[in-house]
Order: C-alpha cells, then sequence, then structure tokens
C-alpha cells in the first residue's frame, strides 16, 4: 500500500507541474482532465502526509522514552506515543478507504426515476412523496434539479416521474437508493381503518454524455404532438411535445415539460442516452457476480429496500437493518443517516473482500 501511496505522491506533484504549464491551461480537455485527478489525487495524498507525521511523532515519543529519566517527561512521551498511535492507525483505515476502487460514474449528476408500483392511487401519492424527498435532499446539497418527464393524477399523486440532479457527486451519494421502496399507512379513504402496504420503484442512473453513447438515427422513431393535461386538456397550442421509441431496446421516452419542441426533443434524447447507458452498466454489473456480492444489496431494480412505516414513525432499511424513527424528517430529505451508513456498509464489505483476496 505504502508503495502505491508513494507513486500517488509523486503523480499529483507531475500534475501540479502540468496545470502550470501554459500549453495545457490552453488545452481546455487535457486541463480539466489533469484538474479532476489533481481533485481525485489531493485528499489521498493530504491523508498520507497525516500519516507519516503521525509516524514521526511515534518515533520521537519512543526515542524520549528510550533517553528521557525524567519521569514527569516520560509520562508525557507515553501519552504522546498514545496518541500517535491512535492517529497511525485511524489514517491506515481512511487511507484503506480513499485507495478502493472508485466507481467512475461517481462524480456524474444523476437522473432519478420513480414509478408507482402496486397498490393504485395510494402508490401513486407515495411516488409523489418520493420525489419531494429526493428534491428535498438535492436542495439541502445545493444541487440543481430539472425536472424531465412527469405524468401525475390529478389529485396529488404521481404515476411516474423523470428528473435530473445536477452536483458533483451526486450519483456516489444516490446510487444505493435504487430499489422498490415500500410504504405501510392507512389511507384516508380506508373507512376500516386497515394498514395498506404500497410500493414505488426508484432507479438511479448516472447521466450519460453524447460522447460515452452513440445512438443510430435508424434506431430511433420520433413523433410530435401536441402537450396536454390531465383529462386530455390541452395546455399548449403546438405541437411541442417529442415521443421517442428506441426499436432495439423498447424504451419509450415522452417529454412535454418545455414549451420548445426543439428543447423537449433535446431532454428526450437526454434521457434516451442515459437509460441506454444505465441498460450497460446492469449488464456488466450482472456479469460480475464476485463484485455483485461485494456490494450492499444485490443492486437489482426489484430489490425491496426500505419501508416507510407511518403509524410506528419509523423507516427501516432491509439491506443494512437500520432503522430510524425520524420518518417526518426522512420524508422531508433529511437522509444522510441512511446513505451514510450504506456507504460505510459497503465500504467494509469491499475492504473484506480485499483481505480475503
Amino acid at each position: 500500500m505504502f508503495d502505491k501511496l508513494e507513486e500517488l505522491v509523486d503523480r499529483l506533484e507531475q500534475v501540479m507541474k502540468e496545470l502550470s504549464d501554459p500549453d495545457v491551461v490552453n488545452d481546455q480537455t487535457k486541463f480539466r482532465s489533469l484538474m479532476k485527478e489533481q481533485s481525485d489525487l489531493t485528499p489521498i495524498v493530504e491523508k498520507y502526509k497525516e500519516y507519516k507525521r503521525a509516524k514521526q511523532d511515534e518515533e520521537d515519543s519512543l526515542m524520549l522514552l528510550d533517553e528521557e529519566s525524567d519521569e514527569e517527561m516520560k509520562e508525557m512521551a507515553k501519552e504522546e506515543l498514545n496518541e500517535a498511535k491512535k492517529a497511525i492507525e485511524r489514517c491506515e483505515n481512511e487511507l484503506k478507504i480513499l485507495l478502493l476502487p472508485k466507481d467512475a460514474d461517481d462524480d456524474k449528476n444523476v437522473v432519478v426515476e420513480i414509478r408507482a408500483g402496486v397498490g393504485g392511487d395510494e402508490a401513486a401519492l407515495f411516488a409523489s412523496e418520493l420525489y419531494r424527498m429526493y428534491q428535498h435532499y438535492a436542495e439541502k446539497k445545493r444541487w440543481q434539479i430539472e425536472l424531465i418527464s412527469i405524468d401525475d393524477t390529478g389529485i396529488g399523486g404521481i404515476k411516474d416521474v423523470n428528473f435530473l440532479i445536477k452536483g458533483r457527486g451526486a450519483f456516489s451519494k444516490l446510487k444505493y437508493e435504487s430499489g422498490v421502496h415500500r410504504v405501510q399507512r392507512v389511507p384516508e379513504t380506508e373507512s376500516g381503518g386497515r394498514i395498506h402496504t404500497s410500493a414505488a420503484s426508484v432507479a438511479i442512473m448516472p447521466e450519460a454524455e453524447e460522447v460515452e453513447i452513440e445512438i443510430n438515427e435508424k434506431d430511433i422513431r420520433i413523433d410530435v404532438m401536441r402537450a396536454s393535461g390531465n383529462g386530455g386538456q390541452c395546455v399548449n397550442t403546438t405541437d411541442s411535445a417529442v415521443r421517442l421509441t428506441h426499436y432495439p431496446t423498447g424504451i419509450v421516452i415522452y417529454s412535454q415539460t418545455e414549451k420548445s419542441q426543439i428543447q423537449n426533443k433535446a431532454k428526450a434524447f437526454a434521457l434516451l442516452r442515459t437509460k441506454l447507458y444505465d441498460l450497460e452498466r446492469q449488464k456488466a454489473h450482472d456479469a460480475e457476480a464476485d463484485a455483485r456480492r461485494s456490494q450492499i444489496g444485490s443492486g437489482d431494480r426489484s430489490e425491496k429496500v426500505r419501508t416507510y412505516n407511518f403509524p410506528q414513525g419509523r423507516v427501516t432499511d432491509h439491506r443494512i437493518k437500520l432503522t430510524s424513527y425520524r420518518l417526518n424528517e426522512v420524508l422531508n430529505g433529511d437522509i444522510d443517516e441512511f446513505i451514510d451508513a450504506l456507504t460505510a456498509a459497503d465500504q467494509a464489505a469491499k475492504l473484506a473482500k480485499m483481505s480475503e483476496e
């Protein structure tokens, strides 16, 4: 590990030199690539420097204990030695985590897709609550939100919604949210007071760039139509809505959130690229059985990941057996407790797998 860390120290120095080169500054593609590399390397190198300082403190304390005859000074040296050992252990653990293979998509924006599942109107209402939950979470992170498409029920529920969250590291934070979310509560229409269980599926997809996914125009059918609201009531007098049909996969994208056909078409193609990119990710994920076992949860979109129980005011994540009795706060976007715990559990699983190899 330490040979690797020394290599990273040298590489960061090289990157810093290259970034000061005027020719590199004028080459925006290379400049951005080096800036990202600098951003990735800096926390590792800084933590390694902290580790080396702690090792030096340990050596100094041991030398003082060996040479010093004054008991008071010896006691002080022992305390400093204990502190140094604690710092060394902490830095070693943090360095192991920092050196874990990083998901290439972690820094990307994400497209979130929420679909109401079993439960009729109650499932649609729950899907709407999940949509608001992720909106509030993104706002707390100061990330931008852009609606791509939405199909609502007209009574506060959502059949399905696609939206983009723009923010550095958005995928690294939200990738564990994919799966089936369940809600248990008594619907307002339930006269007998019985608890009903409804569900909604969440898909978290890293936003794909044009260079990553090439779409053959022959594989696409483009239909344009008037955007409409609930009950077919026209909300736009021009043919601004766009529907894309991708023949090879059967994926259908509908976009009507913008007034311009050009803007809706751009949004539809961006969503199609992201869905095709996500399909490729899923294929690779399914092929890597060992990697799949080392992760928290199966990564399967049909996996039950979390239950929101209203009568008891609790939220339970089934993958890590974590229960929180802060239902209202969670639905208002305070989901860091779950995200941090899932991230830590995933890192621990990967570290355990590495130690076995």
